[in-house]
Parts: C-alpha cells; sequence; structure tokens
C-alpha cells in the first residue's frame, strides 16, 4: 500500500457510546494501515454544560423515563467521568500497536471544535448516529455527523457499528472516481486496502434507488463527493443513516 506522509492524521470524534466505540476501532484501523498519527477529539459540550445553569433544566433516564434536576456540579463530574471511560478505551484500542496517537480534550460547542481541530489533509471518523444517540442504536443520523460530513475541511468517513465490515467491493457512481485521501487512487485501493475487494461503478442513482440498492450490503464501502451527497440529501435527509456499509465522504 502507497503510505501518505507523516503529516496525516486520522481524527475520531468520540463519546463513551457504541457508535463511537465502533469508530474509534475503525480510526485505529485506518491510522495503523495508512502510518498516520491518530487523535482522539473528546469535546465537552458547552451548550449542555450551559443547559445545566437553568434552574428548570432536567434530564431524563434511558432506562426509567424518569425526569431530575441537571445539576452543574454532577454534570461535571459525568464529564471527568466520560473522560475516563475514554481514555481507557483508547488505551485498549491502540495496545499492541506501534502507533502515534493521541487525546485532545477540548470544551466548546461540538460542531465548531471538531472542524476547528480538522484540516484540509486529515481523515475523520464518526459514529453514524453521532453524539445524539448514546442509548442504543438509531435509525437517524446525529445532528453532529450531519453537520460535520458536510462542513469538514477534509474526508469523513461514517461508520455503522451495526454490521462488523468484511471485505467487499469499492463503490463510487458513475464519473466519480476520486483520490483517497492517504494517497491511493480508488483502483490502488481495491487491491491493497483489506476493507475493499475490487471496484464497483454504480450508474448515478437518485436517494431512493442508491438505498434499495445497498439495503442488503454487508461488506466494502461507498466512496462519495460531498456535492453528490448534498443532493441526495436534498431528495431524503435520513439516506445515509439507512446505507448499511461505511460511507466514504470526500470533499
Amino acid at each position: 500500500m502507497s503510505k501518505r506522509s507523516e503529516a496525516m492524521r486520522v481524527l475520531a470524534l468520540l463519546d463513551d457510546s457504541r457508535q463511537s466505540q465502533a469508530a474509534l476501532a475503525a480510526a485505529v484501523a485506518l491510522a495503523d494501515e495508512v502510518s498516520a498519527e491518530l487523535v482522539a477529539l473528546f469535546i465537552e459540550d458547552l451548550d449542555l454544560l450551559r443547559c445545566a445553569a437553568f434552574p428548570f433544566s432536567c434530564e431524563v433516564g434511558a432506562s426509567t423515563g424518569l425526569a431530575r434536576p441537571l445539576e452543574s456540579a454532577e454534570l461535571e463530574a459525568s464529564l471527568v467521568r466520560q473522560g475516563q471511560r475514554i481514555t481507557r478505551a483508547l488505551d485498549r484500542a491502540v495496545a499492541g500497536r506501534k502507533l502515534r496517537h493521541r487525546l485532545q480534550v477540548s470544551r466548546g460547542q461540538v460542531v465548531g471544535e471538531a472542524l476547528a481541530a480538522a484540516a484540509p489533509g486529515d481523515v475523520l471518523v464518526l459514529g453514524k448516529a453521532g453524539l445524539s444517540a448514546r442509548w442504543g442504536w438509531s435509525s437517524r443520523l446525529g445532528s453532529t455527523s450531519r453537520h460535520l460530513v458536510l462542513e469538514a475541511p477534509c474526508t469523513v468517513i461514517i461508520w455503522d457499528e451495526r454490521h462488523p465490515p468484511t471485505p467487499g467491493p469499492l463503490r463510487y457512481l458513475r464519473g466519480e472516481a476520486p483520490t483517497l485521501p492517504w494517497g491511493e487512487t480508488l483502483a490502488e485501493a481495491s487491491h491493497s486496502h483489506p476493507l475493499f475487494r475490487g471496484r464497483e461503478e454504480l450508474a448515478t442513482m437518485s436517494a431512493p434507488e442508491l438505498e434499495r440498492f445497498l439495503a442488503r450490503a454487508r461488506s466494502g464501502a461507498l466512496v462519495i463527493s460531498r456535492w453528490t451527497l448534498t443532493r441526495l440529501f436534498d431528495e431524503d435527509p435520513e439516506v445515509l443513516a439507512r446505507i448499511p456499509v461505511p460511507v466514504v465522504v470526500v470533499p
């Protein structure tokens, strides 16, 4: 496999959800494969912290459905615990690998902080349900993931934790054959990357047609340009959430 320069980074935006853990595993594997630095991003949500300052704020238990006051002190303690769990998860994910990695912690609005951390040569890996679905799996694309996939200055990979990836075709729409951010053409990646076995050119499709075509896919990935993804979102805002293979969105 051709290697990118050491300036390339793989960013993983993390909370301690199941979706986030799957995205971390994918980011570690990619960073290791292309000899890139792994940067795990943990952003303490400033909007949530501000909400806790209101006397009427409350949180609802995911399993009990009971409401209780949302208190700043408890929220701060929860963020500390969450950061500790993310640190342990990162340590487990990189164990046994000679992989440059670090945890970057910041506080602010999640989308803004993530956009500020990303550079054009990076790859940003997200869980499909985003940071809004910490309990179980959501059939909707998280709002954080939606903003980042459309606004990030770099390639974004959306990972679906429901279906562990297996080698399969690297699919792309007719007329789109971009170079991947780690320096490979689609032809090179389809032969050298462990996730891909060959290429499959797809006809130009509408959002419903693409969803139906990929509904039973359980291997490989879809590579799509941001321009085309914007068109598909205009037709169906949730099409990406229902595609069951990893989606690589290139600028």
